[in-house]
């Protein structure tokens, strides 16, 4: 029997991410494994100021067989309540321990999980999927997130990253595994009906999440206006933008603005849904912001929207800017809008769909599998 307690950067949903597909994967293939998997904190304040009616944490619930989810609640901001993480990590022990887990494997993707490394001691996997210390944060968010990962660099047996530069960057002074993302191929590739709530006409669709850390909200709305605005040549509006995903960060009168420049947001879509909206998706769009905190991902997207096989625009991203394939247009944050008018109007001609050779969450899951049993080996006489 094998326990693990996952401490993740994002919840437990409909609308799936890296920890998700991971963890599905590791259950499918294992009948021993059990999952505690431990949610971000809900932050009713937080909710209050951004104008969206607060919820209060879960706790403990059960969601399929051999996993587990815990949803804890931050009452208080840390400035004012700064022994709540350690109650939170103590909470997460108490968890593990009421469902019988011993001594389990800790996942910690959440830099704020070195607390729990602390107070349990566990043998422990970093999971680095973002560098959150290139992200715009202030002074003392940064003084905690930087002591966190040099904690957990230096107390984890192993550490896996997302993308070849995070390795780079986080593996100056230790062994780093390579694990990227991934995507279920075949179930981006099976024709699926067209969405009820997509739009009529031609459509430039984002899926996924709308997190001001990566997401230029801004040339979303650009965007939007010169899709309305149509040319000389093709007057009236060539088509629609449309988020497809969970909107974070903005506050209600944000998203009203943005909807007033005619982006349509449907908000967040169960994993099953998805492929629908990228296969009658015109143009699939990545109005990613380019800094030094999204040259550290590694975004599904580029695998999703690689696997469908659509017309995409993208600012240039890591995933994208070097995907070599005639379906992705590469435009600068000037560029971008006019890049989005012009693949409406005028999309690529080939049809051509990409080869096999795209990264599948069963072959990562498999890599992460191998990280999870060198941790669980006596240190003595771990490879």
């Amino acid at each position: 029997m094998t326990d693990l307690v996952v401490l993740s950067l994002e919840a437990w949903d409909h609308h799936r991410r890296r920890n998700q597909y991971l963890v599905d994967e590791l259950l499918r293939t294992d009948p021993g494994l059990r999952v505690l998997f431990v949610e971000p904190a809900v932050d009713p304040l937080h909710e209050v100021r951004r104008g969206f009616r607060p919820h209060l944490g879960r706790g403990l619930r059960t969601v399929a067989d051999r996993l587990w989810c815990l949803e804890p609640m931050k009452p208080l901001p840390r400035r004012v309540d700064p022994g709540g993480d350690l109650r939170r990590a103590r909470g997460v022990r108490r968890a593990a321990a009421r469902l019988g887990f011993r001594d389990p494997v800790l996942w910690v993707n959440d830099p704020a999980g070195a607390t729990v490394l602390r107070a349990t001691g566990w043998p422990a996997l970093y999971d680095i999927t973002d560098d959150w210390l290139a992200a715009d944060r202030t002074p003392a968010e940064r003084r905690r997130l930087r002591d966190d990962e040099d904690l957990l660099l230096r107390a984890c047996r192993e550490v896996v990253a997302c993308s070849p530069h995070l390795v780079a960057v986080k593996g100056a002074d230790r062994p780093v595994t390579l694990v990227t993302n991934g995507v279920d191929v075949e179930r981006y590739r099976v024709p699926v009906p067209r969405p009820a709530d997509l739009p009529a006409g031609p459509t430039a669709v984002y899926v996924g999440t709308v997190h001001r850390d990566r997401f230029d909200v801004d040339l979303l709305r650009a965007t939007a206006r010169t899709l309305a605005a149509g040319t000389t040549h093709h007057p009236g509006p060539t088509g629609t933008v449309v988020v497809v995903g969970p909107v974070l960060d903005l506050t209600v009168p944000e998203i009203t603005e943005v909807r007033a420049d005619g982006v349509v947001t449907l908000g967040r879509r169960s994993w099953d849904e998805v492929p629908g909206f990228l296969q009658h998706a015109d143009v699939l769009l990545v109005p990613h912001l380019v800094d030094a905190f999204t040259e550290s991902l590694d975004p599904i997207k580029a695998y999703e929207y690689r696997a469908v096989g659509r017309p995409v625009v993208s600012t240039p991203v890591a995933g994208f800017r070097d995907a070599y394939d005639p379906r992705v247009v590469v435009a600068d944050r000037d560029a971008f809008p006019a890049a989005v008018r012009d693949a409406l109007i005028a999309p690529p001609a080939t049809t051509r769909v990409p080869g096999g050779d795209v990264p599948t969450w069963a072959g990562q899951a498999r890599l992460m599998a191998e990280v999870v049993d060198r941790v669980r080996q006596p240190v003595a006489t771990r490879r």
